[in-house]
């Protein structure tokens, strides 16, 4: 990616019952909206079937996108362990979708995401919607609130890596 004026990130809100996405380009440093959404599963599924709709709708975003590189909340501590497994599960299955298409997936803490978006690493969800929405010149706050995290995951990449996709 160090060659490159332009580069396309796509980020990913990782759950069960909802994974947003949301694709950001930089060219030549200026940050801009391509897509986002919320890809959602059925809770009376059984789980195994859910993990694969996941697997294959991120699948399909990569290959309809071709996105450089790709960046995802590392999963942090819950209180409740029986909805962290899901979430843990679903990350598996997304990860795998990126090492089969063959793009980097870079991994942020919810911190740096915020700071990366708001300049903050105590911002609040309020605040990270707004600068995502800000940042992209949206006319609205993303939704849904899943889909926003994730453009704020790609902005977060986007800025790790550097203008447009020059490493730092």
């Amino acid at each position: 990616m160090s060659d490159r004026s332009s580069v396309v990130a796509i980020g990913v809100d990782p759950g069960i019952a909802a994974v947003g996405y949301g694709l950001v380009g930089a060219v030549d440093g200026k940050l801009s909206l391509i897509a986002h959404g919320c890809i959602q599963t059925e809770s009376s599924e059984p789980m195994g079937k859910r993990l694969g709709y996941i697997f294959h709708e991120i699948e399909k975003l990569l290959r309809q996108y071709a996105p450089d590189v790709g960046g995802i909340e590392e999963l942090y501590f819950f209180r409740n362990v029986s909805s962290a497994l899901p979430v843990a599960e679903a990350r598996g299955v997304i990860r795998l979708a990126f090492e089969e298409a063959q793009i980097e997936l870079m991994e942020h803490t919810p911190n740096a995401i915020k700071k990366s978006v708001t300049g903050s690493a105590r911002a609040d969800k309020n605040q990270v919607q707004e600068m995502v929405k800000m940042l992209l010149g949206m006319p609205q706050i993303p939704k849904p609130d899943h889909a926003a995290d994730a453009l704020a995951a790609a902005i977060c990449t986007l800025h790790s890596i550097g203008p447009a996709g020059y490493t730092l």
